[in-house]
């Protein structure tokens, strides 16, 4: 009798814990569950209302998924590109779900595209991307911060300013200083062209001849194809080509420049540098470099040891955009970090 009962005790036990939810698994069953959302009819699209000093404007987003403790807002690069960067994400965040959001910062193609240039600063930027937060009820128990190339100068701007409102702060392929952008360009990576090449394409920006096909073509098959995608151009994801193809290059020029070879001319983040300042964030901080970046990867190193709790991704693959050509080593470790973070398992290093 007593061999039966414990026997069915042993059953219900293994049932009832069976049955029994974990939040991951509750988290898994209601990423796709939009029922109860305001942006339900739009398929998660929401236009933003932003305020700015010289008017009202709107700003594009797209949730995608849902979970309570993990949502990352994507900050692209340019300035001027896309979200449409981004769009390899769709291939590893769901199945790990993550929820993550799309974002077309002001003057970006799908939002709205205003000409005046006081609008072009790294802190009116910061602004925006506080009133997005407030808009999409993001907050210090769920609020992850990714920038890439120039979205990674404005998560640490954002970061320097609001850091309480983050859970976790993500910097992809970015340094913190143009001076030392702008050095790595010209002394490291410029020689490593062929050498007529490299003469060629000075030849071109010291005659401001920007927009002569010819230079625009060794860009492409020389510097773009070994620093920016390593693949053959025919080889290029649609969604990076559409990407460039929409670039605002009123918005990209007057804040980047011109040339690809740092940040030149009058461009507004020629003089860009917050070194000293990172030694004040002290929540937890992936930097992601790569080995044939346009950014210095060692720099990138350096960021995650001066931060107070940083971690270093290495993509040795991969180039500016290794979230397409490193694509493996990019998503395993920027999942476990999130993954860490959340669980408060997150270490340095």
């Amino acid at each position: 009798m007593k061999l039966k009962i414990i026997i069915a005790t042993l059953l219900f036990s293994l049932i009832f814990n069976g049955c029994k939810q974990t939040p991951e698994s509750q988290t898994k069953e209601n990423y796709l569950d939009f029922s109860k959302r305001d942006d339900q009819w739009t398929g998660g699209i929401k236009i933003i209302p932003i305020k700015t000093p010289v008017g009202n404007f709107k700003v594009w987003t797209k949730r995608v998924g849902n979970n309570p403790t993990i949502k990352v807002l994507l900050l692209h690069g340019g300035p001027g590109v896309t979200h449409e960067l981004y769009e390899c994400f769709d291939g590893y965040f769901p199945n790990e779900s993550i929820e993550y959001i799309y974002y077309d910062q002001l003057g970006s193609y799908y939002s709205d595209q205003p000409t005046d240039k006081k609008l072009w600063t790294n802190e009116r930027f910061v602004e925006e991307v506080e009133q997005v937060r407030i808009a999409l009820n993001l907050n210090k128990d769920n609020f992850y911060l990714l920038g890439q190339s120039w979205g990674g100068i404005l998560a640490m701007e954002y970061a320097l300013k609001y850091q309480q409102n983050l859970k976790g702060l993500i910097i992809s392929n970015m340094m913190a200083s143009a001076p030392e952008y702008n050095k790595y360009a010209e002394e490291v990576l410029g020689p490593k062209l062929p050498t007529e090449v490299f003469n060629q394409i000075k030849t071109f920006e010291k005659n401001k001849d920007y927009t002569n096909p010819k230079y625009t073509e060794l860009l492409f098959k020389y510097y773009y194809t070994e620093h920016i995608l390593r693949k053959p151009l025919e080889e290029w994801p649609e969604a990076v080509n559409r990407c460039f193809k929409h670039l605002n290059p009123n918005v990209y020029i007057h804040m980047q420049g011109p040339s690809e070879f740092g940040i030149t001319g009058d461009a507004s983040l020629k003089n860009w540098d917050i070194k000293s300042k990172l030694k004040t964030l002290t929540i937890p901080t992936l930097v992601i470099g790569a080995k044939h970046d346009t950014m210095d990867p060692e720099h990138m190193k350096w960021i995650s040891k001066e931060v107070q709790n940083g971690r270093f991704l290495f993509c040795p693959n991969g180039s500016h955009l290794s979230q397409y050509d490193d694509q493996k080593t990019y998503f395993n470790g920027l999942i476990k970090f999130l993954r860490d973070v959340d669980s408060v398992k997150f270490k340095k290093g």
